[in-house]
């Protein structure tokens, strides 16, 4: 299934999808922080990846991904501009520390350990699928340079992208996310719209 073909309703039943996975990922991320965080999926986007590219392409991110392993084998990457990344770890390690460190790429793993996995629990559940997350791996450098290494490894050769927009609250209201990829294998993506009703 090629994303540019996917209808309203399909995009509208991934972003309820999404949203029951970020409801689970906020409650997992608000015991990490020890505060409350909200987290929403304002948007589901099919996005050309040479839009993205020419855009945010050079700009430096903070991004980890997770290998998703089972029925909807996959990617998920999520990333953070360098100052929500050194945002979050500052929450969690109670002072500065950069992305780029030993400690800042342990931080930003655990963060997406928790993240994935909640989100990936919460659709299993949802849609009786088997599914289990990766070790994540996390790297700075350019998105583009992470999103279209990701991409590849899905063996995914579209030119375009589902961007699963995500934005983490925590309670100032100020807003600690970036962005959540979801790069679905070749089929995956059929299965999770089967397992809802969806076709």
């Amino acid at each position: 299934m090629e994303y540019s073909s996917l209808s309203g309703v399909q995009l509208d039943a991934l972003k309820e999808v999404s949203n029951i996975g970020a409801g689970n990922a906020a409650t997992a991320l608000s015991m990490l922080l020890g505060k409350k965080v909200d987290m929403s999926v304002p948007a589901v986007n099919v996005i050309k990846l040479e839009e993205i590219l020419s855009l945010n392409g050079e700009q430096e991110v903070a991004g980890t991904v997770v290998r998703v392993l089972g029925d909807i084998a996959g990617n998920i990457l999520l990333v953070f501009e360098k100052g929500t990344a050194e945002n979050i770890i500052g929450k969690l390690m109670g002072g500065k520390q950069s992305p780029e460190s030993e400690m800042g790429k342990s931080v930003l793993c655990e963060i997406a350990n928790i993240i994935s996995a909640s989100y990936m629990n919460s659709i299993a559940q949802l849609t009786n699928l088997a599914i289990a997350p990766s070790v994540p791996a996390v790297a700075y450098d350019m998105l583009g340079a992470i999103l279209t290494t990701t991409f590849i490894e899905s063996n995914q050769y579209d030119e375009y992208i589902l961007d699963i927009e995500t934005v983490f609250l925590d309670d100032t209201r100020e807003n600690i996310g970036g962005h959540f990829y979801y790069i679905p294998m070749p089929g995956s993506l059929e299965k999770i719209l089967k397992s809802i009703g969806i076709n």
